[in-house]
């Protein structure tokens, strides 16, 4: 698939009280250690969890209220429809928000599976793949140091370099990519980073 944008990004568009009150209600649940696509379980052994803490380690809540998706979602469809990606979705995945401390990261990975959700018993995600990816920024950037989104082209565009997506890094600024883009987030080396990330579900392409 040959993209002119890979990815599209909005600054500090989200008020900074939506921003602060995602927080809070994030600082209020309880805390998951995050996990990945394979392990998305409690059952889990400790062998399991050290490998994956390998490849991430940071604290989760996950999140569905009608809010947040009101106030997030308006931005998914600008950014598909400007990027000229014009994908086909129907149903967003609950918000996982995540808290970065010093230490913690994300390694390279992309967001989207092989084969679809196979969920009879669920119609929004039976059969469908994760087509469009948002992350929206929640801290300021002088409450942290590290933790940069970066980007990495190399299966859609040979010979390019991993790129700092720099233009989120302001507080409520949101970026939405195709869930297929490789990025990771870059060890926190100061401070404490936020974020909340939701998935953006259609059919499979064509």
């Amino acid at each position: 698939m040959n993209l002119k944008y890979y990815y599209w990004y909005f600054q500090s568009v989200i008020p900074k009280r939506i921003c602060d009150e995602i927080v809070r209600y994030g600082k209020e649940q309880d805390k998951q250690t995050a996990l990945t696509g394979d392990f998305q379980s409690k059952n889990i052994t400790e062998l399991q969890l050290k490998n994956i803490q390998k490849k991430r380690k940071s604290d989760v809540v996950w999140m569905s209220d009608r809010w947040i998706y009101k106030e997030i979602q308006p931005y998914v469809n600008q950014a598909n429809y400007s990027a000229g990606w014009n994908f086909d979705w129907d149903w967003s995945e609950s918000c996982q928000f995540t808290e970065y401390k010093k230490g913690q990261f994300y390694d390279w990975h992309c967001d989207s599976y092989i084969k679809p959700y196979d969920q009879p018993e669920d119609h929004n995600t039976h059969g469908k793949i994760r087509k469009l990816s948002m992350t929206i920024s929640l801290s300021d950037p002088t409450e942290y140091e590290g933790g940069d989104l970066e980007f990495d082209f190399r299966d859609t565009d040979k010979g390019s370099q991993p790129r700092v997506c720099e233009e989120i890094r302001s507080k409520g600024s949101v970026i939405v990519f195709p869930s297929f883009v490789w990025h990771r987030v870059t060890p926190i080396t100061k401070g404490t980073r936020h974020s909340l990330v939701c998935w953006n579900l259609g059919y499979p392409f064509r």
